[in-house]
C-alpha cells in the first residue's frame, strides 16, 4: 500500500473519527464528572472496575488487570490507585495467600461517591453521544455504538 492508496486513507480517515469521537467525550465526562463530583474520567473507570471485583476465585484483579482495563501503564495505574487511597475512596491489602500481591479495593466511601457518580456519567455519555450525532464524521460511529445488540463488558 502507498499513502495514496484509497483504501489506507479510508482507514486513516475511521481512525481518526473514532479518535475524535473518543477526545470528545472523555473531554466531556471529565468535565460533569469533576463538576459535579470531585472525579477525573480515569478516577471513575478505576472505581468502576473495581468495583466489579469479587472474592471468589480470580474475583480480585492484579495490578496489569487493572492498567489494562482503564487503559494506563501500569506505574500510572499505582499513582492513581496511591491518590484515590489517599482520598479514602480505595484500599489496599496483601493477597492472603501470595505475600507478594497486593489487592485494591473499594472502600464504602468509594462505593458511595462511585453510586452518585454513575447516573451523571451515564447522562453526560449521552449527552456527549447525541452531541456527537451532529457531526456528519461522527454520526455512523455513533449510529454503530447505539445498535450494538450486546454491550461490551471489560475484561476483568
Amino acid at each position: 500500500m502507498t499513502a495514496t492508496d484509497p483504501a489506507l486513507s479510508a482507514l486513516a480517515q475511521g481512525w481518526y473519527a473514532l479518535s475524535l469521537l473518543h477526545g470528545k467525550i472523555e473531554a466531556h465526562l471529565e468535565r460533569v464528572l469533576e463538576a459535579d463530583h470531585g472525579l477525573s474520567a480515569r478516577e471513575y473507570s478505576l472505581l468502576d472496575v473495581l468495583s466489579r471485583q469479587h472474592d471468589g476465585e480470580g474475583g480480585h484483579l492484579q495490578m496489569k488487570q487493572v492498567a489494562d482495563a482503564v487503559v494506563l501503564s501500569q506505574s500510572a495505574t499505582t499513582r492513581l490507585v496511591t491518590r484515590l487511597e489517599d482520598r479514602g475512596l480505595l484500599s489496599r491489602y496483601l493477597c492472603p495467600t501470595d505475600r507478594r500481591g497486593i489487592y485494591t479495593n473499594v472502600t464504602d466511601a468509594g462505593t458511595e461517591l462511585l453510586e452518585a457518580a454513575r447516573p451523571t456519567h451515564d447522562t453526560a455519555l449521552r449527552a456527549a453521544l447525541a452531541q456527537a450525532t451532529q457531526d456528519v464524521r461522527l454520526e455512523p460511529l455513533v449510529r454503530v455504538l447505539q445498535a450494538s445488540p450486546t454491550p461490551v463488558a471489560l475484561a476483568v
